[in-house]
């Protein structure tokens, strides 16, 4: 029994694909992107927020704050607290992202300008000494 016909043909397409460099980039940039998330509402909900509520008045947690629609037990609730602090974390996240962006870009910049610029002159004395090395090593 041939075991290569038991396998379907998009398998090696996609061990290709999956294997690219970019793909690959790609999945170490959701994971850290994940716990990049994750820092940063710790940094909303455990640092801001209580800075916010001393500004507010003792609101400690925007997600607490609730619109009900009416007074009946099973009525509507609209969550614009939890909504802005979610709003919160994804301007600190765009921001961050953003400036790491813009400071990798320079970088590449600075790079690629090292890279063209030309080779330093030499200084026309340096080239006299030359030449007179070389015509003594000749024996001029």
């Amino acid at each position: 029994m041939n075991i290569k016909k038991l396998k379907p043909a998009w398998v090696d397409e996609f061990k290709a694909f999956a294997l690219k460099g970019n793909v690959m980039d790609m999945a170490v940039g959701v994971i850290i992107g994940g716990a990049f998330g994750k820092i940063v509402t710790s940094l909303v909900g455990d640092i801001i927020m209580p800075l916010v509520s001393v500004l507010t008045g003792g609101t400690k947690d925007l997600a607490g704050l609730a619109w009900k629609i009416s007074d009946a037990e099973d009525a509507a609730v609209v969550k614009y607290g939890a909504f802005c602090q979610t709003i919160l974390d994804f301007l600190i996240i765009s921001l961050s992202i953003f400036f790491a962006i813009k400071l990798l870009c320079s970088l590449r910049a600075k790079q690629k300008e090292e890279e063209s610029a030309p080779a330093p002159s030499t200084p026309e004395d340096v080239l006299l000494l030359r030449e007179i090395r070389d015509a003594l090593k000749r024996g001029e």
